[in-house]
């Protein structure tokens, strides 16, 4: 494929500071530039993705935030823009991929920030809303029906969404893909009255402690954003700028004169040479010294130093040395008469009559023989004394 590049003109947008700013990239604006499928007739339904990042730079300004499901959806850029950046343009450039013909276009988004006359809304409030994803929120559509819920509730008399954040961006998990759960999503909106009392109820101690016990707590407005929006009024936060004391000190300048200190003298460029000797000792030398004699030290107490068994005699009672010295004897006297004890001899080794002659045949072992090893019955091939019967011969041999 030849991959070509087409540049569309600058186009100018013109967000409010503390203003929720959103941006939809279409994908039918970029369709044009990219050649159709190569059958007639057929709709081309390209998949495209965009990158966009500041000019000059890799990625966006902090403020601003991009989001793209899949390739077949428009992207979103969307965000706060903040009062540092009023009166800078800021350029966003935007690249157009084509999936299929890797053919791209670019176009440049110039953001002309402009400051809010009544910014920043004093009265701010967030609400989590649990059944949606960014994406469906940023919609104009469903941000006017969550808008309008809240002006229903809130009666104030400008209401303007502030900002709006992904839980996924707040540390929250990926939803598992089963019964089309949501993300979540978080909307900071303002106001420029005090926040109503249904709103209130969320710091009433009873509703602080069912939220604690991870309980819904009991809001009489639920009933208004329930039908569309599940909010978890466990989440909501309720900011009143009216009331914030200012964290910061003024600081006491001087004159700006630091004290004479005298004229400054560098050190000088030739360094006299320096001797180690006595750090070597110091550092080494003693240390090894202090070491050789506790271990001299130890080393007398260990061997030089042993009491041996005649002291330890001396401190011990004689009626125990005599209990000791008595279990000692008795210990040897049994040994010694196992070893001299008489085993009854088996029947195998008693004397037998010769089965010829009638004369008692000897036994099979002698005095001096070890008869722990001998067995108890003997093969008649270990006999020494076995005398063979006479076979019977056959018939007419005589």
């Amino acid at each position: 494929y030849t991959i070509l590049s087409k540049v569309h003109s600058d186009r100018n947008v013109y967000p409010s500071a503390g203003v929720l700013f959103v941006h939809v990239l279409e994908r039918e604006y970029f369709k044009g530039e990219f050649p159709p499928y190569p059958k007639p007739g057929e709709i081309s339904n390209d998949p495209i993705t965009f990158n966009t990042n500041l000019m000059g730079y890799p990625d966006r300004p902090g403020w601003l935030r991009y989001i793209q499901r899949t390739p077949y959806s428009d992207g979103v850029l969307y965000g706060s823009p903040t009062v540092e950046n009023v009166g800078k343009p800021t350029i966003i450039e935007i690249t157009a991929y084509n999936r299929r013909t890797f053919e791209t276009a670019r176009h440049n988004l110039i953001i002309n920030i402009m400051s809010a006359e009544d910014f920043p809304l004093p009265y701010q409030a967030e609400f989590f809303i649990r059944n949606m994803n960014v994406e469906e929120m940023l919609a104009s559509e469903v941000l006017g029906d969550f808008l309008g819920a809240v002006k229903n509730v809130w009666q104030p008399e400008r209401l303007n969404a502030i900002n709006i954040t992904s839980a996924l961006d707040r540390g929250g998990r990926v939803p598992l893909p089963i019964n089309d759960m949501k993300e979540g999503v978080y909307v900071m909106v303002g106001a420029d009255v005090p926040f109503s009392s249904c709103l209130r109820e969320v710091e009433n101690p009873q509703n602080q402690l069912r939220c604690s016990q991870e309980m819904e707590p009991v809001i009489t407005c639920d009933k208004k954003f329930r039908t569309q929006f599940h909010i978890d009024w466990c989440k909501i936060s309720l900011v009143d700028n009216t009331k914030q004391v200012s964290t910061f000190q003024e600081v006491i300048r001087g004159e700006g004169i630091l004290p004479d200190g005298g004229e400054y003298k560098p050190p000088s460029d030739t360094l006299k040479s320096r001797d180690y000797y006595s750090d070597f000792l110091i550092t080494l030398a003693v240390p090894s010294a202090i070491a050789l004699v506790l271990f001299l030290i130890l080393a007398y107490i260990m061997c030089c130093r042993r009491e041996g068994v005649e002291k330890r005699n001396m401190q011990t009672p004689d009626i125990q040395l005599v209990h000791h010295s008595a279990i000692q004897k008795s210990t040897k006297e049994l040994r010694d008469m196992s070893k001299n004890r008489e085993i009854a001899w088996p029947l195998s080794t008693l004397p037998v009559f010769h089965p010829v002659t009638g004369e008692i045949v000897p036994a099979l072992h002698t005095d001096s023989y070890d008869n722990t090893s001998m067995p108890l019955m003997q093969t008649q091939q270990n006999l020494p004394h076995q005398t063979r019967i006479p076979q019977q011969q056959s018939a007419g041999q005589y």
